[in-house]
């Protein structure tokens, strides 16, 4: 047994369009944790819900650049409670929860995937007035190790700091008994041209005019469907099988030779860290993507990054694809290097360790 502490009460401010299974579910899932959250609705997380609606301008931005608050947070009273956090520096609900914190006498608490610290996010209000706000936390973790160099350029102080890497869930993505021996690619995220699907659809025709047999799994929704629709109606090597619940990308990750994806920088987003790559590779899935932002923090060797060009991409899925020898070799090493890196039991600790550095 571990030695005994103190149990933590956490309140979380839920940005609207929250994934399930992410930054919510890992606080829960702390040692001695409890946890709340207020949202307009339900993220899915086993967790209590306080219901307070959004005010909301528009629906063109969602999660972090929400241009989104909460109403009617005065009201919130969750009871004795040691923390308030909320997601992303700059966020509308962040710059909520430090006034809310001070109401409750809580701490506040931000967690952040922030690579960039010229994003102009930070420049524009009410965004910017959100970061001053956020200058005040008590503590920022740092869920990748750019981020801590983003805080510091942003003028946090290092004491405010702490890395915690994101858990990854091993026991929901495993490899199967054996690698997948048919040269089969799965591209598995959002359909939009800053994920890559329509250069990796390019690709697709070079690389099975080498690899003749070779099919490619598309999953997720998006702006592009209709590409999507039209490659896969063209092109019987191309499957399109539309959005998938966790347990169905975990599921198909052990049906599949080779994870895929393109992404490519934005005016106000890079590639931060990926967690479909490692929860990939964890499968035993070797990893083709494009170089962007910070996401070699996450494709760790012998998955690859290339340039952002077809032709390259190509070469990179031919590279696994044409070679199950190669795969079988590198089988164990993938789960390995994640595994060590990323283990959950190992990350939560970590993550619950942050809070209690705090004096």
């Amino acid at each position: 047994m571990g030695p005994a502490r103190d149990p933590l009460d956490l309140l979380w401010l839920a940005l609207p369009e929250s994934r399930p299974g992410r930054e919510l579910s890992w606080l829960a899932s702390m040692p001695d944790a409890s946890v709340s959250a207020v949202g307009e609705a339900g993220t899915g997380d086993p967790v209590p819900f306080i219901e307070r609606p959004y005010r909301r301008l528009t629906r063109r931005f969602i999660e972090a650049g929400a241009l989104a608050w909460f109403q009617d947070l005065d009201t919130v009273d969750p009871g004795p409670t040691d923390w308030v956090a909320s997601l992303e520096l700059c966020a509308l609900v962040t710059g909520q929860a430090g006034p809310l914190a001070q109401r409750l006498g809580a701490r506040q608490a931000i967690l952040t995937w922030g690579n960039d610290a010229r994003n102009p996010l930070y420049r524009i209000p009410p965004y910017h007035q959100a970061l001053k706000r956020a200058e005040r936390a008590d503590l920022v973790v740092c869920l990748i190790e750019a981020a801590r160099d983003h805080c510091l350029e942003l003028g946090f102080s290092a004491e405010q700091l702490r890395v915690v890497l994101p858990p990854l869930d091993t026991a929901r993505f495993h490899p199967p008994e054996q690698p997948v021996e048919e040269p089969v690619a799965a591209f598995i995220s959002p359909l939009a041209t800053n994920k890559g699907i329509d250069r990796v659809l390019d690709a697709w025709p070079l690389v099975t005019s080498k690899v003749p047999e070779a099919r490619l799994v598309v999953a997720g929704r998006g702006p592009l469907d209709g590409l999507v629709r039209e490659r896969a109606a063209s092109d019987p090597s191309i499957e399109f099988v539309g959005s998938l619940p966790g347990d169905g990308v975990a599921e198909l990750l052990r049906r599949v030779a080779v994870f895929v994806t393109a992404p490519r920088p934005t005016r106000v987003w890079n590639e931060q860290f990926g967690l479909a790559y490692v929860e990939a590779m964890a499968s035993g899935v070797p990893v083709v993507t494009t170089e962007c932002g910070t996401n070699h923090e996450a494709v760790l060797a012998p998955s690859i990054r290339v340039p952002d060009d077809a032709g390259r991409i190509a070469e990179g899925l031919i590279h696994f694809l044409g070679d199950p020898a190669l795969r079988r070799s590198i089988f164990p090493e993938l789960r390995r290097v994640v595994v060590d890196r990323f283990e959950r039991s190992q990350q939560l600790a970590a993550l619950r360790a942050a809070f209690d550095s705090v004096g």
